[in-house]
């Protein structure tokens, strides 16, 4: 059992519950993977080893003692480095925050620790998690195990990175913009963003958000299968009313036609042609399996990414621009800068406007979603980008951001996506598609998810060459 690392979630808790291995074990062989391969693409950039071995003592005394073990019992899991988890800093990749020791866990580090998850790093963000790349002046830059040319995601890159690289089989990452989804999507892996709600999130070590961020901010799994990626949501999604948002809502609904919109053509979005040939193989894949696909117009995913971005970019203007003028990166200094130029006008007019549609705009998609109960759709309109693609001026920082249409849109109305990875290019770059359902329908996205499955080889970790 010397490779344990390289193993699914759901496999490795299987070994620990039939007592073929403890969760001592596990521990270790994680520690020496990470030890071994983190040091060449920084993903982990604080480590949680002593929280993961008590953690790992404890659980093999429940099960000597035949007591009760989570639904994660002995995964190893890390933890985004914006989470408060206790005894460690929160950084979000500040400077101005590497002090900031948590004194609790936050709701969803909560769940994953009463799972019996075994918590091993804390994983690498951008500064102020306001970028679809990875690096920071605090932590380093963070590489994609497939391609170091090429970014890892972001903002949870460190997470899509470890995950990949096999330094846990789950990764807990955040999505307020497709920082969950475009990771998985860049490290060749699975991602998925839970409906706003679903999971419980509150960082103790900070003030509140504001409005915008409290809905539209989501806590997520990334792993290699879809199966790992149900019972991480599950386990992350116990009962939390520290967050406000958080609601007892059940996993599963009445399955209604298996009827998808496959959507190829979406306005405003440049595709690839690449990324249609994907959507196009995956859509004849499920229709063999029963599912009816059509392609029906888009709605209308620019207005929903325009509002999306008013209420983003107000938030970081009423409390973040003081912060990142005394942070100081690079990086965010330049993002912020393009991101005030794209958007404006961010006054409290054009916010309550913004709050305003979102009524309108959720029943317009409504209304589609009867229709067609998902969407099949790009993560973005392009291949994953050459790391660092959007620092390099305000040309390349437009062709980024338009690109990252399907990421930014959902989120404005609280929708759940699932970033399913299928393919790779010859130039060893990962490739992938999205699904979109109505709120609270992840179950949909885990069926689809589940029958496409079939069709693409196992995943198996991808170790940094």
């Amino acid at each position: 059992m010397s490779k344990l690392w390289s193993l699914h979630a759901h496999q490795i808790s299987k070994l620990l519950k039939i007592r073929e291995v403890s969760a001592t074990e596990i521990c270790d062989s994680l520690i020496n993977h990470i030890e071994e391969i983190n040091p060449k693409i920084n993903a982990i950039v604080v480590k949680t080893y002593k929280d993961a071995r008590q953690q790992a003592k404890v659980l093999d005394r429940k099960i000597k003692e035949n007591e009760k073990i989570g639904l994660l019992a002995g995964v190893p899991i890390t933890v985004k480095v914006n989470t408060d988890q206790i005894g460690y800093p929160s950084t979000n990749g500040l400077q101005i925050q590497k002090d900031l020791i948590a004194s609790q866990d936050s709701p969803v580090v909560k769940n994953l620790r009463s799972s019996d998850a075994l918590l091993l790093g804390k994983t690498n963000t951008p500064a102020f998690s306001i970028h679809w790349f990875t690096r920071n002046s605090l932590h380093g830059h963070t590489l994609n195990p497939h391609n170091k040319n090429i970014t890892p995601g972001g903002s949870s890159g460190g997470a899509g990175s470890a995950t990949a690289a096999g330094m846990g089989a789950i990764g807990h990452g955040t999505d307020i913009a497709g920082s969950i989804r475009y990771p998985a999507y860049a490290c060749g892996i699975h991602g998925l963003r839970p409906s706003i709600g679903r999971v419980p999130m509150v960082n103790y070590t900070t003030p509140d958000r504001h409005i915008g961020g409290q809905i539209m901010a989501v806590s997520g799994p990334l792993a290699r299968c879809v199966k790992d990626i149900e019972i991480a949501l599950k386990a992350m999604s116990v009962e939390n009313y520290d967050d406000p948002w958080w609601a007892p809502i059940p996993f599963s609904f009445p399955m209604p036609k298996k009827k998808i919109a496959l959507l190829t053509k979406i306005e405003g979005l440049k595709i690839d042609p690449i990324i249609v040939e994907e959507l196009n193989s995956a859509a004849k894949k499920l229709e063999q399996m029963g599912w009816i696909i059509e392609e029906p117009k888009s709605p209308n995913f620019q207005e929903a990414a325009n509002y999306q971005a008013t209420l983003w970019l107000g938030e970081f203007r009423r409390t973040g621009g003081e912060a990142i003028s005394k942070e100081n990166d690079p990086d965010a200094n330049f993002i912020y800068s393009q991101m005030c130029r794209r958007c404006p006008d961010t006054s409290l007019e054009k916010f309550m406007d913004s709050l305003q549609n979102r009524a309108r705009i959720s029943r317009e998609w409504n209304k589609f979603f009867d229709q067609y109960p998902i969407i099949l759709c790009p993560i973005t309109g392009d291949i994953p980008f050459p790391d660092l693609k959007d620092l390099e001026s305000e040309v390349s920082f437009d062709l980024v951001f338009d690109s990252m249409l399907p990421q930014i849109a959902p989120p404005y109305i609280g929708l759940p996506g699932f970033s399913f990875a299928t393919n790779k290019t010859e130039e060893n770059i990962p490739l992938g598609i999205q699904f979109i359902s109505r709120k609270y329908r992840e179950d949909l996205l885990l069926k689809v998810a589940y029958d496409l499955e079939k069709h693409y080889p196992k995943i198996e970790p991808t170790l940094p060459n």
